[in-house]
């Protein structure tokens, strides 16, 4: 017969098997911090480019016409790559150690959830840009993002709900206070990103 702390292992084993196949489990907190940190470098680059202390605010937007589009796109495309890049290839590692199947239904059913609002953002920010309206393309890109976290974050670890949630917050603040959009995609892409790696790599990574 079975003692009680066996029985008890064996269902905490159940749960872990039911909670691998209905969640992406393998996110990596290590991809956070690395893809905030990179949107620090590309936001840093960006306000050397479009923004001056002249205007009479830290980080007021100036000016985005012409030529200057290109540098901005292929900028946020570079960063874009670069931060999915590094969390596909770190998160196939984390599985790897857990011993969980990276491609499956749980993370398919993740990048299905994530793929929506994003994409639809991203023709969103296109479109503003191509009618000279950059000055809300940050807004946009934090409130398209933090909509795509929530959305995927019944088939992840529910820590994504929570940074989803943060950055809408900062995208209607960004709106709210135009021209300082810079500043509010700085803290969302770049120093919550580093904060909520940080809390998973410990919550998640370290004891392994």
């Amino acid at each position: 017969m079975k003692t009680k702390s066996e029985a008890l292992e064996e269902i905490a084993e159940i749960r872990s098997l039911m909670e691998q196949s209905t969640r992406f489990l393998s996110l990596s907190g290590l991809s956070g911090i690395l893809s905030g940190s990179y949107a620090l470098v590309a936001a840093l680059y960006v306000y050397l480019m479009y923004y001056t202390e002249q205007s009479g605010s830290w980080m007021r937007y100036v000016s985005m016409e012409g030529p200057k589009k290109t540098p901005l796109l292929l900028t946020g495309i570079t960063t874009l790559v670069l931060a999915l890049t590094t969390m596909l290839g770190l998160s196939y590692r984390n599985a790897n150690k857990k011993g969980i199947q990276f491609w499956s239904a749980s993370s398919q059913r993740m990048l299905q959830s994530l793929s929506v609002p994003l994409l639809t953002g991203g023709l969103f920010c296109l479109i503003l840009l191509y009618r000279g309206d950059g000055i809300l393309v940050a807004p946009a890109t934090l409130i398209f993002y933090g909509l795509a976290l929530v959305n995927a974050s019944k088939h992840t670890v529910k820590d994504v709900h929570s940074l989803g949630m943060i950055q809408i917050a900062l995208g209607l603040m960004a709106t709210f206070f135009a021209g300082h959009g810079l500043l509010f995609w700085s803290l969302g892409f770049g120093v919550m990103h580093i904060i909520y790696g940080t809390v998973m790599y410990l919550k998640y990574e370290r004891a392994q």
